[in-house]
């Protein structure tokens, strides 16, 4: 079997990546032990990048197209899939070993995963605010550009509304989710692309903000959040 490709987002961190959409499809291809390898992408050159290898932009909220990562190559089947969500939809046919909508789940999930962006987008400036800080200039400009559409400036990172505002979403929905379940996933004993979203935020966080913004989210819920992220990265063997 040939390794697939996955296009990621480079940074200035260490060992590159931060970003929660393209570390989605990482972490199903590591749980469902698939080969793959990572090719780097300035933020800046997405568009360029991806028209360059024939993916498809995906739609903003306005209507308008806009090419994106992550995007994943499979040549074992010339397929070339945009959006993480997609990507995860495609390895579960067409690699459905260790399956990441389990028990037909995948209409729900997909449900939650509307449900869990809605909810993280209005907080989220602080975060974006972060984000500037670990891309090199032309990526953080064009970052901030691309962003804004969605989320209007300026961004702070220290705004004290959002970060009662997150506090307040994982303190309630999320905490909710996991309270509900018999075990320690969303669906119980079984671990799902649900449980993956939740811990690619979280991991987006971890990276991109400072060490005490971390560690006042880690403290959420008696430790909570950090431990569904080490949980997830364990079992995806990321850890």
């Amino acid at each position: 079997m040939l390794p697939l490709v996955l296009y990621d987002i480079l940074s200035e961190l260490p060992g590159n990546d931060w970003s929660a959409n393209p570390a989605k499809p990482r972490f199903v291809l590591s749980y469902k032990e698939l080969p793959f390898v990572t090719l780097w992408v300035e933020y800046s050159d997405i568009p360029i990048a991806m028209k360059s290898i024939g993916a498809k932009p995906i739609k903003r909220r306005d209507g308008s197209d806009v090419y994106t990562v992550p995007v994943l190559s499979d040549p074992n089947t010339g397929a070339l899939i945009t959006d993480s969500l997609e990507i995860a939809s495609y390895l579960e046919k067409t690699y459905p070993e260790k399956p990441v909508f389990p028990n037909n789940s995948e209409p729900m999930i997909r449900a939650f995963d509307s449900a869990h962006d809605s909810l993280i987008r209005p907080p989220v400036k602080s975060i974006y605010a972060r984000c500037t800080e670990i891309l090199r200039p032309a990526s953080a400009k064009f970052f901030i550009e691309a962003r804004s559409r969605d989320v209007p400036l300026p961004w702070d990172a220290t705004y004290d509304d959002d970060w009662e505002l997150l506090e307040k979403v994982y303190n309630t929905a999320y905490y909710e989710w996991y309270q509900k379940t018999d075990g320690k996933w969303i669906m119980g004993d079984t671990l799902s692309y649900a449980d993956i979203v939740v811990a690619c935020h979280l991991l987006w966080y971890k990276r991109v903000l400072n060490e005490d913004e971390w560690a006042r989210i880690s403290s959420w819920n008696g430790g909570k959040w950090a431990q569904v992220l080490a949980d997830v990265e364990k079992e995806c063997k990321l850890s």
